[in-house]
This record gives structure tokens, C-alpha cells and sequence, in this order.
């Protein structure tokens, strides 16, 4: 299915498209040498830094329950590579990974491929939708956290040898998480090209760092046997093996973005780069920071950079500042993919999206989410103050997310014939193991973890408000159209004056006549001498191709000889573009040039006619409750201007202003 955007961004009339879902497992990469490197930067910056505190939370939550040091050590780091191995390895890399949407990954994706935009309220797909959205939703909370806890997690490394800096940790992290939204404008096309070989870095020092310590306390190597971390938690308490749960969790966040980023590098090369080198370099890591432990219970207040010998800890330090804002980098762009995505899919209002590399589809700005996700960032920053209250407040999101993915991937093995059988009991399991690990962050609901769920729900909130507002304006706008008959009876009897050159009227529909259109014949009794109606098309689907973007039809039979007095044609254009491609319609329209589905003139003086539309909350249409009316209208006159979101020519757009109540 697909879902037109209209010239005001509200949903339209659906039209029937080729299934999006295609065999499993298909790819377009390779695991290529170069594409492995770029995934180690942007798909693995944030589990990569998540040994600057995840070990160290899970232990220090072992202990205030009262368990000895070397028992929490031991159950700590069997926990958490056992949680690399089931989440992150079997279920996201083995698993997920195969719920592609022609290559493309993430909730939208998902969605997309479940076909839940089309879903009529009340049913469950409409549920599904709802569930789907606070997914989406729950990724921008993750990053509102990520980059606070990750850079300030690095920075406190200068305490380990200057303790008198503690003051100016806080004031530092501010300053570096400032600069990196400020240069968020330039792209990060550049800057992008170190990424890899940093993170490349960064991976083969948590080795380098770890195996000494191994060396001296090889006992850690017995939390490879799952059954520790087991007999831990059955032992130390159901509060203490929540705590400890939660806190072990935050070594598998980031995980998510396996999926997230697929459609950048691809299934191959993702897997081969966490097999070959993530996974192991974690494992091993992990591993020593447990022996340091063992080894000497006080280097707990800091084990990562305990592991270093002193003449390394300043290094140390830059380098993982380093990481941590490529982590954070990473984590800042999927949320602008996400938003770009949920705006082609009418889940958001039109905002202004910036390319920032032609040759890079992937490299986007979007200014008005880059200063919003500043603002929490750096207020997240301000109100926790360390990495170890930040604890508190990551997780919970990224849980809750995990196990919605979880869901969605089970309907999907579902709508691609899985047997029923092996599809409950495979994602059963993972779910089940979700759902333990959110119940676990739960208990730090009141210790941090409301602030990503508030910034979740109130992005959940808005989407809603936006697609539900959306309806009812459409709905209104049906009563307003004038149908092509009323129309063509309009010309007969009342011939209008003919004008030269081309008119492209952008309209939401697929049939009736735009209500621009209706308004510039009634009010000035005047038409071009050629017209365009002007539709454009998102498609579940992440990239159309050029040759398949335009389709060309009369409005209706025998139209050129009802008004060949009046004007020689009227044509419809449905301009088709996938989730992850920037429509722009006089690209577009060359491509129906291009396709012999419209004469060259037709381009050659063009005048675009585009709605305005002012929303009026009225009490005495039924909808929405006023204040949420009011909420869609606001969203409505802030949405970015049709015409720039459709790449037209300034000079050559005329708006028609209509004031609607809903």
C-alpha cells in the first residue's frame, strides 16, 4: 500500500503498490572491508563505549546488596556476556536482521512493512500502530541520554589522576556535547571517515588493556558458564538481581542499532564486523575489568581506567572522548533518519530536512530535532550531574524498545509463513528475556528512568495527535472538494478565460479536483491553458526507482474533448518515492518527461498552485478533544511550508489560502 502526503502534509487517498516484504536474508552489500570499517563507527560506537560504566553500575549493584567483590565480579561479567551472546548476537545479528524492508531496518521499517499506516481505528493493526510509534518514540529518548552518559562517563576518566577536577567534569561534557550540535549543520561526511578506523582504535585497546589483567586473575574466565550468573541472581535477593539486571543491561544498549542502520552497510557486513572484532573485543574486555576486580576490590569507583597504567589514563581519556562522540554522533543521526522517515510516512509534520552530501543519501540535517535533542541532552547533563546517576535513567527506554521490536518481528516471520509453531517459541524466548531485563529497569523508574519515558511519551504524543488531526482534516476536506463531473459542468457552462503556459496544482488526493483549483475557477473564472493535478506518493517501501517515479493519466474519459474549447489538457501526475528518498516534483516531473509520459513544453512555463491551509479548533465539528485540536493546528502553521518541502521554485509558486474547522 501507499499513502499520498498532501501539499499541507495531511494524509490522503491510498493507492495500490507491488508488497514491500521481500525474501529474508536478501541483501544489496557485501561484507566488504571498507563497509565492515564504517559499521564499527557508526552501527557500534555506542555498545563499543558502553564498558566506560555498564560493569562498573552491575557490580556496584551487586555489592550494596552485600555480596563479596569476587562473587559480584564473577556474576557481573557472566551476566553480561551472556547478554551480548542472546541479544545482541542471536536475536538482532542472527535474527532481526532478516526483517528487512527491501534492505532497510528500524521500527518505521518495520511498520512499513506490516502495512499498520492504512489501519482503520479500533482494529489491531490500529494497536500495532500505536505500539509501533512509542518505539519510534522510545529512540528519542535513548538519545537524549546516550551522549549525556557516554561523554560524561569519558571525561570523568581525569578524576582517576586529578581528583581536584571533578568540579569541571560537568562543565567540560557541556561544552564538548554543545560544540558537536553546533557543527551538526556542517554534515558529518568528513568527520565520518575517521570514524572506523577510531572505533578500529578503540576496540583493539579494550583488548590491549584487558589481557595483562586476565593474565593475573584467570579465574574470571569461569563466568563463561552461564549457570554463575544464574546461581548469582537466585542468591542475592529478587531486589538485588533487578538492580543488578538493569545495571548489566546498559552493556547491550546499542545493540538496537544492528537494525537501525542496516540499509547503511548492510546485513554482511554488520554481522561479519560484530563477529570478527566487536563481540570478541567486548568479551575479552569485560573479562578484565572483572579480573581487576577481583584483583583489587577498591579500582571498582573506576575499573576502566584502573585498567590502564598511569602514564596511559590522559591518553586514555581522549581517546575515549573520542569514542564516545562518534557514539554519540551515530546515535544523533539515526534520530534525524528516524524523523526523515517518519515524515515521508505522514507519522510527523513537514520539517526542514537538510542534505548535507549529495553523493550520501544517508547525511542529513534537520535543524528543529538537532536543537531539541540539544536542549534535553544538555539538560540531562545538568540535572544528573555524573555517569552513575545517568545509570538510572538509561535502559528503561532501550528495554522497552527491544522488546517491541521483538513483537514485531514475530508478525512479521508471521506474514512471511514462518511456521506459527517456531515463531512463538523463538520469539517467545526473546521476549520473555525482554521483558525480564524492562522489569528489571523499571525499579529505576523513580532514580532517572521517567526522563526518557517523559520525552518519549510526549513524541508518541505528538505523532499521534498529528496522524489523528490528520484524518479529521481530511475528512473535512472530501465535503470540500469539488468532483470532476461538478467540474467539467463548471467549464461547459461557464467557459473560463484561457491562460498561457502550465498550472500544477498539488493535491492530497487521487480523484476529485483540488481545492485550489476549485477556488482559482471560482474566484477568477480564469485556467491555464495546460494543467497539472499533482499528487505525491510515499511508498512502503525504502527507494523507488527513477523509471518508476511517474505515472500519467487524464482526469477522466474523454476530459481533452470536454474542454478543448476552454484548454487542451488535464492530466494527472502520482509522483511514487520510497521512505528514505526526498521527494522533490520538478524532479520528478523530468522524470515523467524523461518517460515520454509528458511533453517538454509542459515544463517550460510552470506556474504551481499550492494550498495554505489555516486550521480552525471548532467545538462543533467532532474530531478531537479542543485542546489537542489546538495542539494539531499549532503543529500545523510550524510545519515546514509545502512548497519547500516539495523543492519548488520559490518564484514560481502561487499559495491559495482556505481556512478549514475540524
Amino acid at each position: 500500500m501507499s499513502q499520498a502526503l498532501p501539499s499541507a502534509a495531511a494524509p490522503a487517498v491510498d493507492l495500490p503498490a507491488a508488497p514491500v516484504a521481500r525474501k529474508p536474508g536478501a541483501t544489496r552489500h557485501g561484507p566488504g572491508t571498507a563497509l565492515m570499517l564504517g559499521a564499527l563507527g557508526v552501527v557500534y560506537g555506542d555498545i563499543g563505549t558502553s564498558p566506560l560504566y555498564a560493569f562498573k553500575e552491575a557490580v556496584k549493584a551487586a555489592t550494596a546488596g552485600g555480596a563479596s567483590v569476587p562473587a559480584a565480579a564473577t556474576g557481573a561479567v557472566s551476566l553480561i556476556l551472556w547478554s551480548l551472546i542472546l541479544i545482541v548476537s542471536l536475536k538482532y545479528a542472527v535474527l532481526i536482521l532478516r526483517a528487512d524492508n527491501r534492505g532497510e531496518g528500524g521500527i518505521v521499517a518495520m511498520l512499513a512493512l506490516l502495512g499498520a499506516r492504512q489501519a482503520r481505528p479500533g482494529t489491531w493493526k490500529a494497536l500495532l500502530l500505536v505500539v509501533g510509534l512509542v518505539g519510534a518514540a522510545l529512540l528519542y529518548g535513548d538519545g537524549a541520554i546516550t551522549p549525556a552518559i557516554s561523554v560524561l562517563s569519558a571525561i570523568e576518566g581525569l578524576k582517576v589522576d586529578a581528583p581536584g577536577l571533578g568540579p569541571y567534569v560537568v562543565p567540560i561534557t557541556l561544552v564538548i556535547l554543545v560544540g558537536l550540535f553546533l557543527v551538526q549543520h556542517k554534515g558529518v561526511a568528513a568527520i565520518g571517515r575517521v570514524f572506523g578506523p577510531v572505533m578500529l582504535v578503540w576496540f583493539v585497546v579494550l583488548v590491549l588493556l584487558a589481557v595483562p589483567s586476565i593474565l593475573r586473575a584467570p579465574e574470571i574466565l569461569a563466568a563463561a558458564n552461564p549457570f554463575r550468573a544464574v546461581d548469582f541472581l537466585i542468591h542475592a535477593g529478587w531486589h538485588v538481581s533487578f538492580l543488578m539486571l538493569g545495571a548489566a543491561f546498559l552493556a547491550v544498549t546499542g545493540g538496537e542499532a544492528m537494525y537501525a542502520d542496516l540499509g547503511h552497510f548492510g546485513a554482511p557486513a554488520i554481522r561479519a564486523a560484530w563477529f570478527a572484532l566487536v563481540l570478541p573485543a567486548l568479551l575479552i574486555h569485560y573479562c578484565g575489568q572483572g579480573a581487576l576486580i577481583i584483583a583489587d576490590p577498591s579500582a571498582i569507583e573506576n575499573p576502566f581506567y584502573r585498567l590502564a597504567p598511569d602514564w596511559a589514563h590522559y591518553p586514555l581519556v581522549a581517546l575515549a572522548t573520542m569514542a564516545t562522540v562518534i557514539a554519540s554522533q551515530a546515535v544523533i543521526s539515526g534520530v534525524y533518519s528516524l524523523t526523515q522517515q517518519s515524515i515521508q510516512l505522514g507519522f510527523m509534520p513537514m520539517m526542514r530536512v537538510v542534505h548535507t552530501d549529495e553523493d550520501e543519501r544517508g547525511q542529513i540535517y534537520v535543524p528543529a530535532v538537532n536543537w531539541l535533542l540539544a536542549a534535553a541532552t544538555l539538560t540531562a547533563v545538568v540535572v544528573f550531574g555524573s555517569s552513575d546517576a545517568l545509570a538510572g535513567a538509561y535502559g528503561i527506554a532501550v528495554s522497552a524498545l527491544m522488546g517491541i521490536t521483538t513483537l514485531l518481528a514475530a508478525l512479521i516471520a508471521l506474514r512471511w509463513g514462518y511456521n506459527p509453531i517456531l515463531v512463538l517459541a523463538v520469539n517467545g524466548f526473546f521476549l520473555g528475556i525482554d521483558l525480564v531485563f524492562f522489569a528489571a529497569n523499571s525499579v529505576k523508574l523513580f532514580e532517572g528512568g521517567w526522563f526518557p519515558l517523559l520525552l518519549a511519551g510526549a513524541v508518541a504524543f505528538l505523532m499521534l495527535t498529528w496522524m489523528k488531526g490528520n484524518h479529521v482534516l481530511e475528512s473535512v476536506r472530501q465535503t470540500m472538494r469539488m468532483s470532476e463531473a461538478a467540474f467539467l459542468s463548471s467549464l461547459s457552462s461557464h467557459p473560463p478565460v484561457t491562460l498561457p503556459g502550465t498550472a500544477a496544482f498539488l493535491t492530497a488526493a487521487t480523484e476529485g479536483i483540488p481545492m485550489a483549483l476549485g477556488r482559482l475557477l471560482e474566484r477568477s473564472r480564469c485556467l491555464h491553458e495546460r494543467i497539472l493535478l499533482i499528487t505525491v506518493v510515499y511508498e512502503e517501501e525504502p527507494v523507488i526507482p527513477a523509471s518508476e517515479r511517474a505515472q500519467v493519466t487524464l482526469v477522466a474519459q474523454g476530459i481533452r474533448k470536454a474542454i478543448s474549447k476552454y484548454t487542451p489538457g488535464m492530466e494527472r501526475v502520482v509522483l511514487r518515492y520510497g521512505f528514505m528518498q526526498t521527494a522533490s516534483i520538478p524532479e520528478g516531473l523530468q522524470c515523467a518527461v524523461a518517460s515520454g509520459l509528458l511533453p517538454p513544453e509542459y515544463l517550460e512555463d510552470m506556474t504551481y498552485f499550492v494550498g495554505h491551509e489555516v486550521v480552525i479548533p471548532s467545538p462543533t465539528h467532532p474530531g478531537m478533544a479542543p485542546w489537542r485540536e489546538a495542539m494539531f493546528a499549532f503543529m500545523k502553521r510550524n510545519a515546514e511550508r509545502t512548497g519547500a518541502h516539495f523543492c519548488l521554485p520559490t518564484r514560481q509558486i502561487v499559495e491559495v489560502g482556505t481556512e478549514i474547522e475540524i
